[in-house]
């Protein structure tokens, strides 16, 4: 007997856009404006109908937030990050922060971190686009703070506290390859400590890393769970290292960098307080949580509707 997925939010008809923005670093290294470019030509010549394509280059860092916000103003607006992690995230926030919107997002990989594109991607983008199939996708929510002072950001991919986003980050300097993948590890290893929490129910508890997935993936080749590619299920992997021996949590990252973690917990809020201010890494992008703050992670289910 066949069944319907619910998390499935695939439309029936084809969607076709009144606009496609492209959002894009005209300085990147990932050679984003000649993908942009490469995509807009693609999309004249295969769309079935004429949408307005507009070609939208950021000025400086967190543009891509207004940008991206200014597009969700528009009817029935596809929005596009040709970019990495890091402009995806912002491309999303700023969608996020215009409220509700029929806006749909897609990234092309054009940086050095592509985790979300590599892993959720299903087709080529051009492709996709012609097809018109959306779906639905969550996101992590963080809160830190409380009340009026609390600030809520979205994060498409992950959220990491401690040695593995660092460790990841190190690694996304670069193709490397498995060898000099673990150097990287060593070299972040050697200037790395770890970092206490609180939990709700007053327990004091010390990790080396604490991670918070979306995707199974992070860092190329680091494999965090076995969740499947689509993030659609009002939940997040957890993933944690409990602090330990050193040469132990040297042989878990190398384990996720090679065969894997294995399964995963699942949640959908997971909250805590920080002792002392704390760094962390929002898909890729560096941030801080102050001392003595209390911090949340929650899903926020089909928050986004995406394509490609």
């Amino acid at each position: 007997m066949t069944t319907t997925d619910p998390t499935d939010t695939t439309e029936r008809t084809a969607r076709r856009f009144d606009a496609i923005c492209l959002i894009f670093n005209p300085h990147s290294t990932g050679n984003a404006p000649e993908l942009a470019a490469r995509l807009r030509d693609q999309l004249i010549e295969e769309l079935p109908y004429t949408p307005e394509i507009r070609m939208l280059p950021t000025a400086h860092a967190g543009h891509a937030v207004d940008l991206a916000r200014e597009a969700a103003g528009t009817p029935n607006a596809l929005v596009v990050s040709v970019s990495g992690d890091g402009g995806y995230n912002e491309v999303v926030n700023g969608v996020m922060a215009a409220g509700t919107t029929d806006t749909v997002c897609a990234v092309l990989a054009a940086g050095n971190a592509n985790d979300h594109q590599r892993t959720t991607a299903r087709q080529p983008l051009s492709q996709a686009i012609a097809e018109g199939r959306p779906r639905a996708m969550d996101l992590l929510r963080i809160t830190v703070g409380e009340g009026p002072e609390a600030r809520a950001v979205y994060a498409h991919s992950y959220i990491g506290f401690g040695l593995t986003p660092v460790v990841a980050i190190d690694m996304e300097k670069g193709n490397k390859g498995a060898l000099k993948e673990m150097i990287s590890v060593v070299r972040s290893f050697a200037k790395y400590r770890p970092f206490r929490i609180q939990h709700a129910d007053g327990v004091r508890r010390k990790f080396d890393s604490l991670v918070f997935a979306n995707i199974p993936q992070m860092a190329k080749y680091a494999t965090l769970s076995q969740a499947e590619d689509r993030p659609a299920d009002g939940k997040f992997e957890v993933i944690l290292f409990p602090h330990t021996a050193k040469w132990k949590v040297l042989l878990k990252a190398a384990r996720a960098a090679t065969t894997g973690l294995g399964d995963q917990p699942s949640v959908a809020r997971y909250d805590f307080t920080t002792l002392k201010p704390i760094p962390y890494q929002l898909d890729g992008e560096v941030h801080s949580a102050p001392a003595h703050t209390g911090v949340r992670v929650e899903s926020a289910p089909s928050a986004v509707t995406v394509i490609g």
